[in-house]
């Protein structure tokens, strides 16, 4: 049986172009990488989310994340790794028009801000070195949910 609060994010599974652009580390500037992200359902519990670039030369090609819940802490609790080898924790929230993600770990914090559309997602990650005092945009994320699929 779903979840009821972890059903909420059935809006957000789906086939999904996705562009990474405005990136610090991308050069030259205005370089957009494409790409793919398939959301789906993994049995009742969780949500993956599998993103692939197909950009050339670029170092994050694919990324995976694993959405799930606390129930006794009443929160979404999002797994990620990257094939760099990364693997993180993140806090996360959606209500189905906003969706983040957040950590504050030893290495620096980072967090995740999208706007959610029914078609349409459009976030931004973000980096701070200095325990959230300041942050720096790292890339613009968006997803459109392709119509093939």
């Amino acid at each position: 049986m779903r979840n009821t609060e972890l059903a909420r994010l059935d809006g957000l599974v789906g086939q999904w172009t996705t562009a990474m652009s405005d990136a610090w580390f991308l050069e030259p500037k205005g370089t957009e990488v494409p790409g793919t992200t398939t959301i789906e359902w993994l049995g009742e519990s969780f949500v993956l989310v599998r993103t692939r670039f197909s950009g050339d030369e670029h170092e994050h090609s694919e990324m995976t994340m694993v959405l799930g819940r606390s129930d006794p802490n009443d929160a979404y609790v999002a797994l990620y790794h990257d094939d760099r080898g990364v693997c993180r924790e993140f806090a996360m929230t959606y209500d189905g028009e906003r969706w983040t993600l957040s950590r504050e770990d030893p290495d620096f914090h980072q967090r995740w801000i999208a706007d959610v559309g029914l078609d349409l997602i459009r976030g931004r990650w973000e980096a701070s070195e200095d325990a959230g005092v300041t942050w720096r945009k790292d890339y613009d994320l968006t997803f459109e949910r392709r119509a093939d699929a």
